[in-house]
């Protein structure tokens, strides 16, 4: 049977691993992430979940205190996208083998030509940038342009259609000027591309998008069973020693992230969050201790394991499981292709996301806040941080019934490691010894 799965998931993920475009995606929002981890920590520090946070502080600083607070949180979330832009023409730019720099600056021009410079309030339209499309809702976009405006970089260089600057000139300057045909084509035909769409009943590039692509996109991905099925993806891909978040994250941070901005907007405004399912739902509430939940099996391990193979790996285990690095159980124990322990592997991160979902649609728990956090940051913390002490609750309600699924595999396992433990002792105890010659 595992032989069977592995000649459908090794080929799949390599393919999937070794796709250059998910490469460029997933290093392209490397970019964002301590931008909006950073700006996350002021929107903590003017929002602490706890009560009279606020009034407190008002008292030293004044009651506009959290207005200035939230100038790096605006700063670094409503232009994300531009970001994202950058970083993955940037990337891509990198795995077609093109000046990254310019390749993620012509991709960036390209991108602000299909936006539209107007901005509506009522019945007034005045010029301007939308805020919206430079944040969250112009991510899809972005990505889109990011990729063909290098495409067509990339292929107008390698056609040679380039001007050519004599010997001795500085490479700085050389480079620039062979830039200036790839780029001119590449900006013409986004003009071109950002007239045809005005002639539509979009008027351009964006609503287009964002209404047949990214607002459906977002809606599936934002269902549970669109997390269940990614989620169960994810671990298949680890159990075959394959990097699952890093393979499943590049398809499903494009559609989790947006969702994360909408219910951060919503916080900031004092509004109900409108998601459930974003970005830190799926990070901070369905594993804790990295894939599998495996902090939930260390601490099943230190309960109730007495091999030795066990005992010392768990000890070695259990502080890096506690920030989300858990390597060593991975390929220690190990989880990877071992059949004794894949159904609590698959099952228990799966149980968290039912749990979680239901429990904060019921109103139990709040939704996330859309507040960025380092993927270090340990169990309860995180969940107090996202949503308050109730999400804390139940992140730790949800890892001990991790523990209690773990617990008969790891007791059935540590069974079997005593035996060979046993076993290896007696082996070395009727081995040939100079001592009996």
């Amino acid at each position: 049977m595992i032989d069977k799965l592995e000649k459908i998931f090794i080929p799949l993920a390599e393919k999937i691993g070794k796709n250059r475009y998910l490469l460029a995606i997933r290093d392209g929002f490397l970019l964002t992430t301590p931008l909006l981890i950073i700006g996350s920590f002021f929107l903590l520090v003017a929002n602490f979940p706890i009560p009279n946070w606020v009034e407190f502080w008002a008292k030293f600083f004044g009651d506009n205190w959290t207005s200035y607070m939230s100038k790096p949180t605006n700063a670094t979330f409503d232009i994300m996208a531009i970001f994202a832009v950058i970083g993955i023409a940037y990337s891509f730019s990198r795995e077609l083998n093109v000046d990254k720099l310019s390749g993620a600056a012509v991709a960036l021009v390209s991108w602000f030509i299909l936006m539209p410079y107007s901005v509506t309030d009522g019945n007034v339209t005045l010029p301007g940038i939308p805020l919206g499309w430079i944040g969250s809702k112009g991510i899809f976009v972005g990505i889109i342009t990011a990729f063909i405006s290098v495409h067509i970089y990339a292929f107008v260089k390698k056609k040679g259609w380039m001007i050519k600057m004599p010997e001795g000139v500085p490479p700085a300057v050389t480079q620039s000027f062979e830039a200036l045909v790839p780029s001119a084509v590449v900006l013409t035909i986004f003009f071109l591309i950002n007239i045809l769409f005005s002639l539509t009943p979009y008027g351009n590039a964006f609503d287009f998008i964002f209404k047949c692509l990214q607002g459906p996109l977002q809606s599936l991905g934002s269902t549970v069973g669109a997390v269940l099925i990614a989620m169960g993806f994810q671990h298949v891909f680890w159990f075959f020693g394959i990097n699952g978040g890093s393979i499943v994250g590049s398809i499903m941070q494009p559609i989790l992230t947006p969702l994360s901005m909408e219910n951060l907007a919503a916080y900031q405004a004092g509004n109900p969050l409108p998601h459930v399912i974003n970005q830190q739902f799926y990070d901070l509430f369905t594993t804790f201790g990295g894939a599998g939940s495996t902090l939930s099996m260390v601490i099943a391990m230190v309960l109730f394991c007495k091999s030795k193979r066990i005992k010392d790996l768990s000890r070695i285990s259990f502080a890096p499981a506690l920030f989300g690095i858990n390597e060593p159980i991975i390929f220690g124990l190990p989880i990877v292709l071992n059949p004794m322990i894949l159904i609590p592997f698959l099952l228990t991160p799966l149980i968290n996301i039912l749990v979680s979902y239901f429990v904060m649609l019921s109103g139990l728990v709040p939704f996330c806040s859309g507040v960025s956090l380092p993927w270090t940051t340990p169990v309860i913390i995180s969940g107090f941080l996202t949503t308050g002490w109730r999400g804390a609750l139940l992140q730790l309600i949800l890892l001990i019934g991790g523990i209690f699924i773990y617990m008969p595999f790891v007791k059935m396992m540590d069974k079997q490691y005593i035996k060979d433990e046993v076993e290896s002792v007696s082996d070395s105890d009727n081995a040939i010894s100079f001592d009996d010659l």
